[in-house]
C-alpha cells in the first residue's frame, strides 16, 4: 500500500483518486480552489465533472499543497495542461529528492515547445518525473470499464514500481522507456480529435472520420520520430489507441468542440459550450510551431490551425485538404517499376 497524492481534483484527478483507492492506497487530493474542496468534502462527488462517482469517505481532500506532498511515496499531477508550469513551480519546495510525479495531462506549451514532463522537470530537478497515458476518459475510469495505459519513466525500477500501483482488474497499464513519443502522442492526437469533431460537426460520415484518424496518426508520427520518439509508441496505445478514443468518444471534449465548430460556432463560444479545458486549442500553434521547426508537413495540423486562429471556413478546410497535390501513401514504399 502507498501514501499517493493527487494535485487538481477535475476530472481525470478524481477518476484516478478513485482507482487508487480502489487499489489500496492512501489517497490525498489537492485543489487551489477552496468551493471545489468544501464541495468534495460535502458531496463526495464531482457533479460538474464527474457525476455519479462517489469518493470514498477515507480520501482526504484539501488545498494545503505541503499537505498533499509531504511523506506522500508518489504524487499524481493532475491539472489541465496549461496550469502544468504553474502547479509545478507551487510545488517544488515541498517535493524531496527523488520523490516520484506521475503527470496524466497532455499538452505542448506554445511559448517554449516543452512537453509536460519537461516543464516539470525544469521547475522541479529533484523530482523523478513519469507520464500516464493511454485511451482512459475519465468517465469510463471513474465507472470501473476496463482500459489499458502506458506508463513513461526514465528508470525500469520507476516505471515497474508505478504500473504495480495503477494495475488493476480495469485498469492494465503497460511500461515504456519512451517518455517523448508517449508525450507527442498525447498532446496532438488533442488537435486531430478537433478535426474529427469538426467533421462530424459538418455531417461527414464514417470515411471521412477513419481517413482523419489514419492520416492524423501519420503527421503525429512523422513529426514525433523527427524529435525521436518511436514508432513502435505511435502504432501503441498512446499514439492510435489515444487518438481513436478521443476522436470518436462522446466524451472527449476536444471532439465536442470542434463539432460545435463545425455547426458554425466560433471557437470561444464552443470552448465556452464545452465548460472544460480544450487542450487541443492550446496544442494546435504549438503543434504547427514543432512541425515547422522540424520541416515536417502536418496539412491537418495546419488547417485546424487556420479554423482556429484565422476563422477560416471548416468545409473550405476541408476542401483544401482534399485537394491538394496528390500523394504516395508512403514514400518509404518503393515501386518495382517506374
Amino acid at each position: 500500500m502507498a501514501n499517493v497524492g493527487v494535485l487538481g481534483a477535475g476530472s481525470w484527478g478524481t477518476a484516478l483518486s478513485v482507482l487508487l483507492h480502489d487499489n489500496g492506497h492512501e489517497v490525498t487530493i489537492w485543489s487551489i480552489d477552496q468551493k471545489e474542496v468544501e464541495m468534495l468534502n460535502t458531496k463526495r462527488e464531482h457533479e460538474a465533472k464527474l457525476p455519479g462517482v462517489k469518493l470514498a469517505k477515507e480520501v482526504v481532500i484539501t488545498n494545503e499543497l505541503n499537505h498533499a506532498i509531504n511523506g506522500k511515496d508518489f504524487l499524481v499531477l493532475a491539472v489541465p495542461s496549461i496550469f502544468t508550469r504553474s502547479t509545478a513551480r507551487k510545488m517544488s519546495p515541498f517535493v524531496a529528492e527523488g520523490q516520484m510525479i506521475v503527470d496524466v495531462a497532455k499538452g505542448i506549451e506554445e511559448a517554449t515547445l516543452m512537453t509536460l514532463s519537461e516543464q516539470i522537470h525544469q521547475e522541479i530537478p529533484q523530482a523523478d518525473v513519469a507520464v500516464l497515458s493511454g485511451p482512459s476518459h475519465a468517465e469510463e475510469v471513474g465507472r470501473k470499464l476496463p482500459t489499458t495505459c502506458v506508463i513513461g519513466a526514465k528508470t525500469k525500477k520507476t516505471a515497474e514500481y508505478l504500473q504495480s500501483m495503477f494495475n488493476s482488474r480495469v485498469f492494465r497499464v503497460y511500461t515504456s522507456p519512451d517518455i517523448l513519443g508517449i508525450e507527442l502522442g498525447g498532446a496532438l492526437k488533442n488537435v486531430i480529435a478537433l478535426a474529427a469533431g469538426i467533421a462530424d460537426g459538418l455531417g461527414y460520415g464514417d470515411n471521412t472520420k477513419a481517413a482523419l484518424i489514419t492520416r492524423g496518426i501519420a503527421e503525429i508520427a512523422r513529426l514525433g520520430m523527427k524529435m525521436g520518439g518511436k514508432l513502435e509508441t505511435f502504432t501503441g496505445l498512446t499514439g492510435i489507441g489515444d487518438l481513436i478514443v478521443t476522436c470518436a468518444s462522446v466524451h472527449s471534449r476536444n471532439r465536442k468542440a470542434g463539432y460545435l465548430m463545425g455547426q458554425g460556432k466560433s471557437m470561444q463560444e464552443a470552448m465556452d459550450e464545452v465548460n472544460m479545458v480544450v487542450e487541443g486549442v492550446y496544442s494546435a500553434k504549438a503543434a504547427a510551431s514543432l512541425a515547422k521547426k522540424y520541416d515536417v508537413p502536418m496539412p491537418i495540423v495546419e488547417e485546424i490551425n487556420r479554423i482556429l486562429f484565422e476563422g477560416k471556413d471548416p468545409k473550405k478546410a476541408v476542401d483544401d485538404l482534399m485537394l491538394r497535390e496528390s500523394k504516395i501513401e508512403n514514400s518509404s514504399l518503393l515501386w518495382e517499376k517506374e
